[in-house]
């Protein structure tokens, strides 16, 4: 497999991990960008365009991210707080009346955020279409009833994220979160990332599939535990009712759903254009300015949910719209905090070392916060900073 891009000086063991995903792994096509203190340190890509394909991978390809999308939504109500436009402490209700049925009256904007706010199923889950549809969306959740006594517990909120988080930002400034996004984040950072991806900028995003763990990988394979597997088995649990939000499960190649805006789920990016913004998070970029003051910084990574998960079934702890560093999502430290996309996608930012890191692939493995072909470039970094 070649292996296109650069690396800075100390930074080589990236690259080798990098091509030995291809070689041991069995990364069809995939990119990743690191950058430190600001600067680009590593750029990379290589495999296929397409999952089932052989066009190269370019400079530029970009690829749906799922989950991965979520940090950057975060970054968005963040940063309205950073401008003084929302109080994380106000009742959700407060710019969102509808939002207080069903014993939701309470809950609070940071409560969406860390996934405590009890609401992360549709009683009738949403069609792809529906759930494309901003208005309706915005109708369900508002209308559903919480699982648990908001802020009493936490669940991963997999899909239901899109609409609690979008229309809270509509509410607020009155733009989508997608407008937002490129207005204020995308556009000046210069960054390739996308929520509702333009139709000029439909032909750089290839096309995504699943993949096989290769039976070589040995040990490095995911084996969930029981309880686990049990959870994404049983049509009843709270996990598979969290990820079934809208059912059946939309089309991830096709152009009107890329051309939707979901929070929680439908993102596009480059790898260097998720690492650009991680690092526009905690300071400068070359030819971008910082998005966090360091006080916003601690807001993202100050823990406020942890422990068993009602919804992923494994401890997890989240910040302010931010996985954190522990056992289910290892990331570069215990200071570093970001998010995945199941299956795949990775990127972070750890102020301590100065990092941030953006990982995208078009082949999707069964994996949630943990994949082994983002954990192994983690590792690597880690190996280059010590």
């Amino acid at each position: 497999m070649d292996v296109h891009g650069t690396v800075a000086e100390g930074f080589e063991p990236v690259r080798d991990a990098f091509a030995a995903n291809f070689e041991q792994l069995g990364d069809r096509g995939a990119a990743v960008a690191v950058y430190r203190d600001g600067h680009r340190v590593v750029d990379l890509w290589g495999g296929s365009r397409d999952v089932d394909g052989d066009t190269p991978w370019e400079h530029g390809t970009a690829q749906i991210v799922r989950s991965a999308t979520k940090g950057v939504a975060a970054a968005v109500l963040l940063l309205m707080h950073q401008r003084g436009e929302l109080d994380l402490d106000a009742p959700v209700g407060d710019h969102w009346p509808e939002y207080k049925a069903a014993g939701k009256e309470r809950t609070l904007v940071r409560q969406l955020l860390a996934h405590s706010a009890g609401v992360p199923v549709l009683d009738r889950p949403l069609t792809p279409a529906e759930a494309a549809d901003p208005d309706l969306g915005a109708a369900a959740v508002a209308a559903q009833a919480p699982v648990w006594e908001p802020g009493t517990d936490h669940g991963y909120h997999a899909q239901t994220y899109s609409w609690l988080t979008g229309e809270l930002v509509r509410r607020v400034t009155g733009r989508t979160v997608g407008e937002w996004i490129a207005d204020e984040i995308a556009g000046p950072l210069g960054a390739g990332l996308w929520l509702g991806l333009p139709e000029a900028e439909q032909a750089r995003v290839g096309r995504v599939g699943p993949v096989p763990a290769p039976e070589s990988a040995g040990s490095l394979r995911t084996r969930p535990k029981r309880a686990v597997s049990e959870a994404y088995a049983d049509p009843g649990s709270l996990t598979r009712r969290a990820f079934g939000a809208i059912d059946p499960l939309p089309d991830e190649n096709d152009p009107a759903y890329r051309a939707a805006a979901l929070p929680a789920s439908n993102g596009i990016a480059t790898a260097d254009g998720l690492a650009r913004f991680y690092a526009s998070l905690i300071g400068d970029v070359d030819g971008g300015r910082r998005l966090f003051t360091p006080e916003t910084v601690e807001l993202a990574r100050g823990e406020q949910s942890a422990g068993p998960d009602r919804v992923l079934v494994v401890a997890t702890r989240f910040g302010l719209g931010y996985m954190l560093h522990g056992s289910a999502s290892p990331l570069l430290s215990p200071g570093s905090f970001g998010h995945p996309g199941r299956g795949g996608a990775l990127a972070f930012a750890d102020p301590g070392s100065g990092i941030a890191f953006g990982y995208v692939t078009n082949g999707f493995r069964k994996s949630v916060t943990a994949d082994p072909r983002a954990q192994a470039l983690v590792r690597a970094v880690r190996t280059a900073l010590s």
